[in-house]
């Protein structure tokens, strides 16, 4: 009998047993119904590329690994700036929403948790928490508005205080929506005074209303801590040190500090000192400085400012080591940006082709017309067709080279692919007023004997009785255009008010939307600096640009420097308060220069006004602010690059604000603020306690000036004879001469028919008109009209935001005749 073989024995990784599935013929009933619902098979587990259908185990299993290292690497990056014993602290801003909620108290709680015992103070303040292994710079503040705002722009996390007993009041609400608005990083809540309720039930009940309430504005907040649990507030330090904050995008592609030490200098010219630790990319001395509210200001060097090594353990210290040798970082080289916001007058001037010429080669003269101007022809004028020769600018100038932006390669074939605009690029439909768009499709009508027939007698009217017919009519019409706002750009005109003349400026298009836009026709009327504004053919292109450079060079992120710059004004010195956090950012290339800005806004559905156009508001957009009286127009991109110009703003619409003011780089978020007087009651029955309210929320467009802003109004007329398709209109014009001279405008009506003016008749300016199809008895015949409006220029903000005085009583409407 043979013996006993060694041999190797293992046994099987797993009990688990997988049968082989039934598969049958037919369908059963369930699969027979799933199918008869549209339901699909799931398809879990299936390979769906033909690349992983092709990939072994192996092969799937290291892809996934190279996923999980380069996460990793990423999360390293992140997080490298608060590592090591030099790292940058983690800016903590706490934000008291409550009337009873104290901040310095809240601060004490958390510290006692992780056992530091530190003196809060005032202004901002670092720790150290030896139990993560990192420090941490808190940021305290009061209930003042502007100081909240700021402090939420630089912080990496943000804890909004709330309270047990009271609720939250207007002045809360107002800096939740607006910190939530510009871009928050990561937020956490605490509740401070839970410990005073005696009843365990009405604890939970408390805490179950502030989440709910906490959760209508930040839906992913989980959890309110309990200052008074040290429990919870162990697990809030915990976070605070270990996770990694989310960032605001907009602001990490900028360098910024929060400023931990102001010192000034004597004077404006003698240099003032601001201390913190660089953030973001990489601050550049080339690259100007916007320093809160202060202004924008020219880099003079960059040194290094080290903390000084601690005397023993345990003993944290504040004092800056001040070294023998100054250690110089950065200084500011050839390409350092100047202040000049505007391009200077004489690069303006370029050359000609004429020599004989005397006049500005930007001036453009226009000959005398006899007819309204119809897309790009004068019509029905004597001397038609003849037009006096425009100089051409011959080769490139100072101004060119240094104010127009011409970037070569475009990452984009669309400047607003970066831009999530789909509200905004929805078009509305066409109505009969804006062109050939909107017109009906052509209807067989019946047959006559001529297209025109033989016209009846026409008999000069009464004046006295034309009188009173007007007014009759225009008291019916006033009525029924307060009802259903049929025509919101109707004007009328007074009988002894010449129509040419009034309206001068506007011209006709026979579509809004494609019609071509002759300029040469408002050189005469642009604004006086309008060709010293800074041009962006290129926008995609030069955004890409200015964010490339920024990757590049510069003191790193995470360093604590001293920055040195001139030029701080006296008054900003003296209102210099230490407990109001200072915030430092570095600007984009061209970010100080002006041009013409465009800002998406959304009014929402609850607001209790409407905005009127040109009214004073004040825009926070990234770490600036202005007052502006911003042009509304129409969003959407058209094929002329031609925006209807809306009066007013209406709860629930959005529109496109543009003024003239400073670039800014990217989908920057923007803040639209406005001055009410305290105790102000809305249409809606809603009253302001504050002297500030928050209007509208938005994002930063691509600048351009060759964008058209086209005011439209719109002349009506009555049928008074209707004989099939020849009409005799009354009441749109009340003399002869109107009519020759918008002879050339096409004619359409509310319900979609359009037409021409065939010829006058009489003195009291009533024509003959003719049509595409039979009009209604009912219908109103109107003209289109349009001219150009010009952006105004933004002021920066003097003051607070939150300033307790009236809104300023601008007349935001311009008149018809400007």
């Amino acid at each position: 009998m043979p013996g006993l073989v060694a041999t190797g024995h293992s046994h099987r990784p797993t009990t688990k047993v997988q049968n082989k599935a039934f598969k049958s013929r037919k369908a059963s009933k369930g699969a027979v119904r799933d199918a008869s619902k549209g339901r699909i098979p799931s398809e879990r587990g299936l390979r769906k590329t033909p690349h992983q259908q092709v990939m072994s185990k192996l092969e799937r299993r290291n892809q996934a690994k190279q996923r999980q290292i380069q996460k990793h690497r990423e999360h390293q990056n992140e997080t490298s700036v608060f590592a090591g014993k030099d790292g940058a602290p983690r800016n903590v801003a706490v934000i008291p929403l409550c009337a009873d909620t104290d901040t310095a108290a809240a601060i004490r709680d958390l510290n006692a948790c992780v056992d530091v015992d530190t003196e809060v103070q005032d202004s901002c303040f670092r720790i150290s928490v030896d139990r993560f292994k990192q420090k941490l710079q808190y940021i305290p503040l009061k209930r003042d508005f502007n100081a909240c705002v700021d402090a939420a722009r630089v912080a990496d996390f943000v804890i909004l205080v709330l309270s047990a007993e009271e609720e939250v009041d207007d002045l809360g609400e107002l800096i939740i929506r607006s910190i939530e608005s510009q871009g928050l990083t990561t937020l956490f809540t605490v509740v401070q005074g839970l410990d005073k309720i005696e009843l365990a039930k009405q604890k939970f009940s408390v805490l179950a209303s502030l989440k709910s309430y906490i959760t209508h504005f930040h839906p992913e907040q989980e959890k309110v801590y309990s200052l008074d649990n040290r429990q919870e507030c162990s697990n809030l330090m915990r976070s605070l040190c270990n996770a990694t904050p989310k960032g605001i995008r907009w602001r990490d592609e900028r360098s910024w500090m929060l400023v931990e030490d102001v010192q000034f200098g004597g004077s404006e010219s003698e240099c003032t000192v601001l201390t913190g630790v660089v953030r973001g990319k990489g601050l550049k001395a080339d690259r100007l400085l916007q320093i809160g509210d202060w202004g924008t200001f020219q880099v003079e060097k960059i040194t290094a400012a080290p903390l000084a090594a601690k005397k023993k353990r345990g003993e944290e210290s504040m004092t800056v080591d001040e070294p023998e040798v100054e250690e110089i970082l950065d200084l500011p080289t050839e390409d350092r940006d100047d202040l000049a916001n505007l391009a200077p007058e004489d690069a303006a001037m370029v050359e000609i082709d004429d020599d004989d010429m005397s006049a500005d080669a930007a001036t453009t003269v226009v000959p005398s017309q006899k007819g309204v101007l119809l897309d790009d022809h004068h019509y029905f004028s004597d001397d038609d067709g003849q037009s006096v020769p425009r100089r051409l600018p011959k080769g490139t100038s100072t101004y060119q080279a240094a104010w127009y932006l011409n970037d070569d390669v475009s990452e984009s074939g669309s400047d607003l692919d970066d831009f999530e605009m789909k509200d905004a690029e929805e078009e509305e439909a066409a109505r009969p007023e804006d062109g050939l768009e909107g017109r009906v499709a052509y209807t067989q009508t019946e047959g006559g004997q001529s297209e025109y027939p033989q016209s009846e007698m026409f008999i000069q009217p009464d004046e006295d009785e034309d009188a009173m017919e007007l007014a009759t009519f225009r008291k019916n019409k006033r009525t029924e255009a307060e009802d259903d706002l049929e025509f919101p750009d109707e004007i009328e005109l007074l009988p002894n008010v010449l129509a040419r003349e009034r309206l001068l400026k506007y011209r006709g298009l026979k579509s809004i939307r494609t019609s071509p836009w002759q300029v040469e026709e408002d050189v005469a009327h642009q604004p006086e600096d309008w060709q010293r504004l800074l041009r962006v053919p290129n926008y995609q292109a030069s955004r890409a640009g200015s964010a490339r450079e920024a990757l590049v060079g510069g003191v790193a992120p995470g360093t604590r420097v001293h920055i040195y710059i001139k030029g701080v004004p006296v008054p900003v010195q003296k209102a210099y308060r230490p407990d109001q956090p200072v915030t430092a950012f570095s600007m984009l290339r061209h970010e100080q220069k002006q041009t013409v800005l465009n800002f998406l806004i959304n009014l929402s559905s609850d607001s209790p006004f409407s905005i009127k156009a040109k009214e004073e508001l004040i825009l926070q957009v990234g770490a600036r602010r202005f007052v502006i009286n911003p042009l509304f127009s129409q969003g959407g991109s058209t094929p002329n690059d031609v925006h209807k110009y809306c009066r007013y703003l209406h709860p629930g619409q959005s529109a496109v604000a543009t003024f003239v003011g400073p670039v800014t780089w990217g989908a920057v978020p923007a803040l639209f603020f406005k001055r009410v007087a305290p105790g102000t009651v809305a249409e809606d029955g809603t009253e302001f306690s504050l002297p500030l309210t928050l209007v509208g929320t938005g994002t930063a467009l691509p600048p351009s000036t060759s964008r058209v802003i086209a005011k439209r109004v719109i002349l009506t007329g009555h049928p008074y004879h209707i004989h099939k398709k020849i009409v005799t209109i009354r009441y749109m014009f009340f003399n002869r001469e109107d009519v020759e001279w918008f002879k050339a405008l096409p004619l359409w009506t509310k319900r979609g028919r359009t037409g021409f003016i065939k010829e006058s008749l009489g003195t009291h300016g009533y024509f003959k008109a003719t049509f595409d199809g039979r009009i209604n008895p009912q219908d109103s015949v109107g003209v289109s009209l349009y001219k150009r409006v010009w952006p105004r220029s933004a002021r920066s903000l003097d003051g607070p935001l939150l300033e307790a005085r009236a809104a300023d009583d601008v007349e935001a409407m311009d008149s018809d005749i400007s």
